[in-house]
């Protein structure tokens, strides 16, 4: 039935994640992380596409912030997976993503390809059973439908909102949506459970392009109007696709739930020219990960209940979660906790309370403290850089750069940097001169002088910069030459 219906991944890949710092950051959030295995989440994602029957599945498109656009693409490449990044100039919340995904889809096919519109930072422990609704899902989409896919719940869960069907399933297993309703209480949701006619609200969604694009000129005009045109005016940058920056930044801020889908529910009378809204039950192990106790819940833990990742010792606890990224972490004596370690942070917190960490990443901004951005190791398009240690007017920083990358010719006003070649070869621009600079040599660039650094070689460059100044941050940059268009 699905044989020739043409499906585009769309991978929303948006989300901040505060909920998991100090591991997850708004320069670096959940769904880069491998979290639950080797590949990250936004890779998994993906991968559980693979193997997929009787639908044509395209190439992924993959909408996201400008900040970690390089990375995206980095693990696309290292999953050899191609695909479209498509660039959010800020964020708009999900109607509007969906809306510059369905015009980039159609530059894309000519087909009027059903999308395939997937958090990138939800886990799916049955892939068979995913694969399963996604194929019933195309069928009900090729026909005009409006899909979203209700998580069969197993518990009163207060933490997500709920989806109520209406009517028998037809043959695709769909159900009318009847009503979505907000978070319950736990005495709302137990009844919710009971009843049985409710399921929670995914985020996952199956839908036309053209569908969704005439649906939200209905539902939302303005949204409407505002990504139109800020698609048609955008361009191919690279490896990726630029809206227009300043329509798009004028464009209002609306859900996928809020703009579209409870205005075409069953309660609320669509007019002839909106499509159905359906609903699609999964029961495939999902979870959106929004938390530590919900990353808990899915990860495998020994007899007492602890989950310990990383270099961690455990001693008469119980129900705890130890994450360690690098030094030793040892919890004696302790029930329901989470324990992260990473370079430059260390979270300790109830099991109960893993909501209130986004309060912590709040006192973070409001300080304008870096561990609410940044990880100490940050990744850039040519490579990375781990702040190893900071002081009074310096700073030292171990440095890898790609084979063949260059970092922007760029100059400093307030401070002078020292490099020194670990291993690997560097070629360095300083004012006029060019040099090579191999292992164990090093070079100085004075303030206020033009520099660059590449690798010329086939191998990784590492080295140590060595910052003195009055001032060190990384917005004391003076761009000339940017390969990568910053």
């Amino acid at each position: 039935m699905t044989d020739f219906v043409t499906v585009l991944p769309v991978v929303l890949s948006g989300g901040s994640g505060t909920r998991l710092w100090p591991l997850s950051r708004e320069k670096y959030p959940k769904q880069l992380l491998p979290l639950l295995g080797e590949d990250s989440l936004l890779q998994a994602t993906l991968r559980r596409l693979d193997g997929i029957q009787d639908l044509h599945l395209l190439s992924p498109l993959v909408v996201c912030n400008e900040e970690y656009r390089f990375v995206i693409a980095e693990q696309l490449r290292q999953m050899q997976r191609p695909g479209t990044v498509l660039l959010e100039p800020t964020g708009r919340n999900t109607a509007p993503a969906l809306a510059i995904a369905a015009h980039a889809a159609q530059k894309l096919s000519q087909d009027d390809p059903v999308l395939l519109v997937m958090p990138a930072d939800h886990v799916i422990v049955d892939t068979a059973a995913f694969q399963q609704v996604v194929r019933q899902g195309a069928a009900a989409a090729a026909a005009g439908k409006v899909v979203t896919f209700g998580i069969t719940p197993d518990a009163p869960e207060t933490g997500y909102g709920y989806i109520q069907a209406a009517g028998q399933a037809d043959a695709l297993g769909a159900r009318t949506i009847q009503r979505f309703v907000e978070k319950p209480d736990l005495a709302t949701a137990q009844r919710y459970l009971d009843e049985g006619a409710y399921s929670w609200n995914s985020g996952l969604f199956m839908v036309r392009a053209s569908v969704w694009l005439r649906a939200l000129q209905v539902c939302r005009p303005d949204i409407a109007a505002a990504c139109e045109q800020a698609s048609w005016q955008g361009r191919t940058d690279g490896d990726f696709v630029r809206v227009d920056a300043q329509t798009f930044a004028a464009c209002p801020s609306d859900s996928i739930d809020y703009a579209v889908m409870e205005r075409i529910a069953a309660t609320a009378q669509p007019a002839a020219d909106l499509p159905r809204a359906v609903v699609i039950p999964l029961a495939a192990g999902w979870s959106d990960v929004g938390a530590w106790d919900a990353l808990w819940d899915v990860l495998p833990k020994d007899a007492q209940g602890n989950v310990a990742q990383g270099d961690v010792l455990l001693h008469d606890s119980r129900n705890t979660l130890a994450l360690s990224e690098g030094r030793l972490l040892a919890c004696v004596g302790v029930d329901d906790l989470i324990v992260v370690e990473t370079a430059d942070a260390v979270l300790v917190a109830h099991k109960d309370k893993t909501q209130d960490v986004k309060k912590i990443v709040d006192r973070l901004k409001q300080t304008q403290r870096s561990e609410g951005q940044y990880h100490r190791k940050v990744f850039r398009p040519w490579g990375w850089y781990d702040s190893v240690d900071a002081g009074e007017r310096f700073q030292v920083k171990r440095i890898q750069v790609k084979p063949g990358a260059a970092l922007s010719l760029q100059m400093h006003h307030h401070r002078a940097e020292h490099w020194i070649v670990v291993s690997g070869t560097a070629r360095v621009t300083v004012g006029e001169q060019v040099l090579l600079v191999s292992e164990n040599q090093s070079t100085y660039i004075p303030l206020g002088t033009r520099h660059r650094l590449e690798n010329p070689g086939k191998v990784p460059l590492e080295m140590i910069e060595v910052q003195s100044g009055s001032y060190l941050g990384e917005d004391d940059i003076v761009r000339f030459e940017d390969v990568y268009g910053r």
